[in-house]
């Protein structure tokens, strides 16, 4: 049992300002208002204490597009890489994570797949691994970012099935291009088997998109990244986005793929409930400048910045989600409860886990985290026990 009092609790309703929470079983057992605070005391003079001291109370980030950290890949497809891209960002505050794949071949996505199956049957002690997002290979040739070109292929459902049926429940999120032949079919197939159907890496017209969403298609990654963009005669990929407020979008706050401005003008536009922060962080993540690999490529990591080393484009990035809060707190102007939802709830939402994680609410997992003023991380907590790094 752990309360954390005089903390300013960021919840969906609002900023309950000096308030407590009491932690019992792994979940947020009572959320208490500071008038409450002297008669819960009285009533559980057993229980431990911890003093926020004023401190930012957020419930734990969710990264739904994430490739790696510290040196990782989720690729690799190791027990070794996922639980140290795991305790990575952990440290960082995301406490639930998406494995996200690049475009890569059949055999090694299914690695992953397994990979990821055999980490959820054995249990995890940091940021919670709860499937995987795979991002290619039935994407564009022509809006590539940095996957890798040798695997690129149109969309094949025979590899979806034959996936859902040897590891089912692990795909969360599948990114696709809709314009792509049977791209719409895959659509309807993966959302009928509660999929995450997403547009990424897309040269679709306004027209396509459309198409895409009557089939079911729900969620766009890397808003502005790798995929058409708005025309005045040509709304494309990013001006559909912006139109339709029932899909969701995400977003890499780091100053180097969104210009500020862009991220101010989508989060006037855009239905905040479908905004969701990200990293997209490749294994760089956390290990400063140099060279590394991506799906096969070759990354230059300079001033932080991830970029092919042939043809320069950006490749991931080095972010982590607290840094990603900060930018869009400082830079961009948002609030602290805005951007919370950004990196927390709606994530869980477009999961379809927001009973389970993604917000500070009774009855809900406790996943915590304890933030200064200036937005550093001083706790974690996954399921109430507190993370020792």
């Amino acid at each position: 049992m752990l309360f954390i009092y005089n903390a300013n609790i960021v919840s969906i309703m609002g900023v309950i300002e000096r308030g407590g929470v009491f932690i019992y079983e792994g979940k947020i057992e009572q959320i208490v208002e500071n008038h409450d605070m002297n008669s819960f005391l009285v009533e559980n003079p057993n229980v431990e204490l911890m003093d926020a001291k004023g401190a930012w109370l957020l419930p734990g980030f969710i990264d739904v597009h994430v490739h790696g950290g510290n040196g990782f890949d989720f690729m690799d497809a190791s027990l070794e890489s996922l639980q140290g891209i795991s305790e990575f960002h952990a440290q960082f505050g995301t406490t639930t994570m998406l494995a996200t794949t690049v475009t890569s071949s059949k055999e090694n996505i299914e690695k992953v797949l397994q990979s990821v199956e055999n980490l959820q049957e054995k249990g995890q002690l940091t940021a919670q691994i709860i499937g995987v997002h795979l991002e290619g290979p039935f994407i564009s040739p022509n809006k590539l970012g940095a996957q890798n070109p040798n695997y690129v292929v149109p969309p094949r459902l025979d590899w979806i099935k034959e996936w859902i049926d040897k590891f089912p429940g692990v795909i969360k999120i599948l990114t696709l291009a809709p314009e792509k032949e049977k791209a719409v079919e895959m659509i309807r197939y993966g959302v009928e088997q509660g999929i995450v159907m997403a547009c990424g890496h897309s040269e679709a017209v306004h027209e396509e998109m459309e198409t895409a969403y009557e089939a079911g298609l729900t969620h766009s990654v890397h808003m502005f990244n790798a995929m058409s963009g708005i025309h005045h005669r040509e709304p494309g990929v990013v001006g559909s986005i912006l139109k339709n407020e029932g899909v969701s979008t995400e977003i890499i706050a780091d100053g180097e793929h969104v210009h500020p401005v862009c991220i101010d003008l989508l989060t006037k536009l855009k239905n905040k409930d479908n905004l969701l922060l990200i990293t997209d962080a490749m294994s760089a993540a956390g290990l400063g400048d140099g060279i590394y690999n991506l799906g096969g490529l070759n990354v230059v990591v300079e001033d932080n910045v991830a970029r092919l080393k042939e043809g320069g484009n950006l490749a991931g990035s080095s972010l982590t989600m607290i840094e990603a809060f900060k930018y869009m707190v400082n830079e961009v102007g948002l609030t602290v409860p805005e951007v919370s939802k950004f990196a927390s709830y709606n994530p869980a939402k477009r999961l379809g886990v927001e009973n389970q994680i993604g917000s500070i609410n009774e009855g809900l997992q406790a996943d915590l985290l304890l933030v200064s003023k200036d937005l550093h991380i001083e706790k974690v907590w996954k399921k109430g026990e507190l993370l020792k790094f």
